[in-house]
């Protein structure tokens, strides 16, 4: 059986270079940086895309690191099959991050991953309500960064719409909904955590500090402009390029984080209680089946009505 982590702290938003010209965090580095900071577990977070999941899960436990396996998931604000009518990807979907208790909910994230690629696909892989709905067991949400559908809403001075979002996600995931916390350097961030404190309190929802960790250390934060000149077409010297407002969205130590969240000691400790959440084994040397007996029966059958030259 898994270990309960021992320490004050698992960073649990964390972006490898799986997250393709966002993230800048290679797992190795990842892996002996938890060593060094004496962090027992970790989390892998990326955004819309399973493809680092093995590599991390393999190399944590190869390591003695509990593997926490999760994604960022961009959700569209209304149907996910609706592929018109936005302006820019931040109206086209929302963010919200998931992380496996177990198998089943590791199942679960890769059902997601390929239904965001292959039918949600509009300036981002997106999944919308309806596959949270059918596809949320055995995973934990938390509300994300600034672009998170509630910190929006609450940046944007709609706190009955923040309620409703709140109200809908306790619909679907229960008692394994939490407020994502940041503390970041990003002067929204200050205003998106006094509002989430107060839903807390309203709804009994736990609050959790996170970092969202795009780069492994500090000095790095130049390296990670670069990286997202790259994706986005433009060049270091362009005034108008993207760039995000901080250089601390790097993996900050347990200490670092302490004094980030002095005044929320209680969102350091609900991360160690979600890291104990998540017990995700893998057995490998068989397949593993993403569809029931049942649906795959059903799907069979299917397949045999339609085949050519039947009869």
């Amino acid at each position: 059986m898994t270990k309960t982590p021992t320490a004050d702290l698992v960073h649990l938003h964390v972006h490898t270079q799986y997250s393709l010209l966002d993230g800048a965090i290679r797992i190795n580095d990842l892996l002996e940086k938890c060593k060094d900071l004496g962090m027992k577990a970790v989390a892998i977070t990326d955004h819309g895309a399973m493809h680092g999941a093995l590599e991390f899960y393999l190399k944590a436990k190869k390591a003695g690191i509990k593997p926490i396996i999760g994604c960022e998931f961009y959700i569209a604000p209304q149907d996910r099959k609706i592929h018109s009518g936005a302006k820019s990807s931040g109206d086209a979907a929302f963010h919200i991050l998931l992380l496996a208790m177990d198998i089943t909910g590791y199942k679960n994230l890769m059902k997601l991953a390929s239904i965001a690629q292959l039918e949600g696909f509009y300036y981002k892989p997106r999944i919308d309500k309806e596959t949270l709905v059918e596809h949320n067991e055995g995973l934990i949400a938390l509300t994300a960064c600034l672009h998170g559908g509630i910190p929006h809403l609450i940046l944007n001075n709609n706190m009955d719409g923040a309620r409703a979002e709140t109200k809908a996600l306790q619909g679907i995931f229960g008692d394994r909904v939490y407020f994502e916390l940041q503390d970041n350097g990003i002067k929204e961030q200050k205003k998106v955590n006094k509002g989430l404190k107060k839903l807390s309190k309203e709804f009994s929802v736990p609050l959790v500090a996170t970092n969202d960790c795009h780069y492994l250390n500090r000095e790095e934060s130049f390296a990670h402009e670069v990286l997202l000149c790259i994706q986005t077409g433009r060049t270091i010297n362009d005034a108008n390029r993207f760039k995000f407002a901080t250089d601390e969205l790097y993996f900050k130590s347990p200490d670092e984080m302490r004094e980030s969240f002095k005044e929320f000691p209680d969102a350091l400790a609900e991360s160690v209680k979600i890291a104990a959440r998540c017990n995700l084994e893998l057995e490998f040397g068989q397949p593993i089946s993403l569809i029931s007996p049942y649906r795959m029966t059903k799907l069979l059958i299917h397949i045999l009505r339609d085949w050519p030259g039947k009869g």
